[in-house]
């Protein structure tokens, strides 16, 4: 799949709940490029970018983001998006990179859309403003259940951000709202069993990509 519709380069992104492994496969996918002689870039979101930074802390570890509305949330998600792909995507694609995002506008339409109920034609709306048509090749959706992504958190014995202290509800509204999102656009996202190995699911990754 060495070929892209954005510009020269390759736009590969990674969704999924919390502890879903989505940092471990990333990492996997970086090497597989470099073993190719292609140096990736890896972005994370919100971030990438001085502005994207501030406004990660503010939305995940800032006590000043425990008051944000879902409205704020969302719009602080999709400012440090649409700063990401002016600054940073575009031109990478442009220049025929391989750009490996953690998480893009995905999250948004299932964490704010559907988790946080704000009206899906609002949420589509934002997204495709925020993006200016800037979109992922291939998204891979890791789906695991809460239990396990439970057990995974706590073994990496961090702190819970923000987010991470949503109720089950939500997260169970997260998982459903990422296999709808799925559902609709197969041609793009591909669900894996993120319960997997994680070599195993590296090799699939990877099949898909090269």
């Amino acid at each position: 799949m060495e070929t892209s519709t954005s510009g020269g380069g390759i736009f590969i992104t990674f969704e999924g709940s919390e502890g879903c492994g989505k940092s471990t496969q990333i990492r996997l996918l970086a090497e597989a490029f470099r073993a190719r002689g292609r140096e990736p870039l890896v972005l994370r979101e919100p971030g990438g970018t001085s502005a994207g930074e501030v406004i990660r802390h503010l939305l995940k570890h800032a006590p000043e983001g425990d008051a944000l509305t879902p409205e704020a949330e969302l719009l602080l998600f999709a400012a440090s998006r649409a700063q990401l792909v002016r600054e940073v995507i575009r031109p990478a694609l442009a220049s025929g990179r391989a750009v490996i995002c953690d998480r893009f506008l995905d999250s948004t339409t299932v964490y704010q859309g559907v988790a946080r109920r704000i009206p899906p034609e609002e949420t589509a709306g934002i997204n495709a403003f925020a993006v200016g048509g800037c979109l992922p090749d291939t998204t891979f959706l890791l789906d695991l259940d809460r239990a396990a992504a439970l057990e995974r958190l706590g073994a990496r014995g961090e702190e819970a951000d923000r987010i991470e202290r949503e109720s089950e509800e939500f997260f169970a509204a997260v998982r459903r709202g990422y296999l709808d999102a799925a559902a609709r656009e197969p041609a793009r996202i591909r669900v894996l069993d993120a319960s997997e190995p994680p070599d195993v699911i590296a090799g699939k990754i990877v099949a898909a990509i090269f």
